[in-house]
């Protein structure tokens, strides 16, 4: 088929453009554009909408989220990356979707009514002791984290420490200006790896430059 490929499990390239199989046909969740290909529908996945697109689109190489894999993703937002990651897993699958925001929650909550597979909980992903007993006790494969806050690879660590089954994988997008507006952002980064690699192996990294600025994309293994 030309103008068609699979770059990972799930996520294609369909005539340039990374996409993901839709799993709600016929919907689009913010406007991005449609494909046929085969008798499959496709999403396109727009790096600028996401972190994890503009990594692939920067040559990401590890992207460890497979059919049926539990996910809880920390700040979920509106669930762009989210819908394409409820693609990714399938029925089969489960994301726990994690936002501080009444205000995206509403956003998100119609995008569950269409995909089943996305269950929204607005806490603070800085607190997770106040979201644990809702979960049940259940262990993730990966834990995705988008959040703003000066502490973000503490909060990956806390939650890692709860929910993120052994030797899982980790995905974070890390936001330099959100720990010092003021620092070198090379240095930001340097220090918070080193404190990473205290809790976990770092896979991969990706400067998500041009479509983000000051952010660092990391595959992580719990160690």
């Amino acid at each position: 088929m030309s103008g068609f490929r699979q770059l990972f499990n799930g996520i294609f390239l369909v005539n340039g453009r990374i996409c993901t199989k839709n799993l709600v046909q016929g919907i689009n969740v913010y406007g991005e554009r449609l494909f046929s290909e085969n008798g499959s529908e496709y999403r396109e996945w727009v790096p600028f909408r996401s972190k994890l697109a503009a990594a692939v689109k920067k040559n990401l190489k590890t992207v460890p989220i497979n059919n049926a894999a539990k996910v809880l993703y920390l700040g979920i937002a509106e669930g762009t990356t989210a819908s394409h990651v409820s693609d990714i897993i399938g029925n089969d699958g489960l994301i726990v979707g994690i936002d501080i925001s009444e205000k995206t929650m509403r956003k998100l909550l119609g995008i569950c009514e269409q995909r089943k597979n996305i269950i929204p909980i607005i806490a603070d992903a800085n607190q997770p002791d106040r979201y644990v007993e809702s979960l049940e006790h259940i262990k993730f494969d990966i834990i995705f984290q988008d959040v703003s806050q000066k502490n973000q690879v503490d909060i990956l660590r806390k939650n890692a420490e709860i929910f993120l089954k052994p030797n899982g994988f980790a995905l974070l997008a890390l936001k330099a200006k959100s720990i010092s507006s003021t620092s070198n952002v090379k240095n930001i980064f340097e220090v918070q790896e080193i404190e990473l690699k205290k809790h976990f192996k770092i896979i991969e990294r990706v400067n998500l430059e041009p479509f983000e600025k000051d952010h660092m994309f990391y595959v992580l293994q719990k160690l």
